[in-house]
């Protein structure tokens, strides 16, 4: 993976310098307002809500357990229009099972190629009772040469059945380690700022992040402390706040699992992380908010709570996604949706098992 993926970053620098500043429309202002996005046919939400649910989920760009070049498997790059298909509908039928309020997306695709170029965003609000969509793209190229990729635009979302009033992208840093003309192709992790309309409150903001994987600088505990001073910004207006998303960080007291294995990359720029230095970077998050999922039910016996695993023939083994308020979760009705329930399995949907959970509005 290494070397193909340097090819197209050094291929894309000579084209760089011989095209002009952006010719690949890859790069970002540092605050700009989010794409919306509304389905065809609306289904009337509840006029009167006492409680919202909220869930997060990485959707893997609808690729299901397909084992992709950048996973370090293989040469596959592409699915087919009836593989997305499928995993979508799987995806929307495990949605509609959960029913969420709002629910908050990572890894979802806008007419890639490497996704057949369905709009994920938009399929997904046509087969939900999901009314309205926000997306901040995380990953946007005309054409990326590696494996074939071509055009890719992934990033993350919010769908809610409730109007949004604010719907705004905020920058996170790049990976400083990495050369200016690496960052030009590389992923541009975001904040997803929305403010939500929802009858009997004065609006409800949701954020919704997705942080580094890769970064072996401290990039990822700096995005961190950025999401974490945003959401406390918010909070000290006095307003209600969700906060969720794949931290891609391990919660406080686990334990530290160096050489855990997690992926079959062995190029240590691709190779995941064992977090071994960073399982307090989610501290101040659990101090200044409550938590989806207690810290300590999840210390007490932290199986049930894992969201994440690269292997699709084990299970679950480690926590990464997360959701957080300044107001009241229900208690105990925060989920990982493990895929237990024996209906709806989740293992063959993603790498990450959804989290949902009951926001009291009153």
């Amino acid at each position: 993976m290494a070397r193909r993926a340097m090819r197209w970053w050094v291929s894309g620098a000579a084209l760089l310098v011989l095209w002009g500043c952006d010719p690949f429309n890859t790069e970002f202002e540092d605050v700009e307002p989010a794409e919306r996005y509304t389905a065809s046919v609306q289904v009337a939400p509840n006029a009167d809500p006492g409680q919202l649910r909220v869930m997060t989920y990485n959707v893997k760009f609808g690729g299901g357990r397909i084992d992709f070049f950048f996973d370090c498997y293989e040469d596959e790059a592409h699915m087919t229009r009836a593989e997305v298909l499928g995993n979508m509908e799987a995806l929307a039928a495990y949605i509609r099972y959960v029913d969420p309020d709002v629910l908050l997306l990572q890894e979802i695709e806008v007419e890639s190629k490497r996704s057949a170029y369905v709009n994920q965003v938009q399929y997904l609000l046509e087969h939900t009772d999901l009314n309205h969509g926000a997306y901040a793209s995380a990953w946007k190229a005309d054409f990326v040469a590696s494996g074939g990729i071509g055009r890719i635009n992934m990033g993350n979302a919010i769908l809610s059945k409730y109007p949004f009033e604010e719907a705004t992208r905020l920058a996170l840093p790049l990976i400083s380690e990495q050369a200016g003309y690496v960052q030009y192709f590389y992923l541009h992790r975001n904040i997803l700022r929305t403010r939500i309309a929802v009858p009997g409150t004065d609006g409800v903001w949701v954020l919704n992040t997705h942080t580094a994987a890769f970064a072996h600088d401290g990039t990822k505990k700096r995005q961190i402390d950025i999401i974490a001073a945003e959401a406390e910004r918010l909070d000290a207006t006095g307003d209600r706040l969700v906060l969720g998303g794949d931290f891609n960080a391990l919660p406080p007291g686990s334990a530290q699992v160096k050489d855990f294995p997690d992926s079959v990359c062995q190029d240590e720029q691709f190779k995941a992380d064992d977090y071994s230095a960073e399982t307090d970077w989610m501290t101040g998050l659990y101090e200044a908010f409550s938590p989806a999922i207690p810290l300590a039910d999840y210390q007490a016996d932290n199986a049930p709570f894992f969201s994440h695993t690269t292997d699709k023939n084990g299970f679950w083994n480690r926590k990464l996604d997360y959701l957080f308020t300044n107001g009241t979760f229900v208690p105990g009705s925060g989920i990982t949706h493990q895929g237990l329930e024996g209906r709806y399995p989740t293992m063959p949907l993603s790498d990450h098992a959804p989290v949902s959970v009951r926001l009291e509005l009153r």
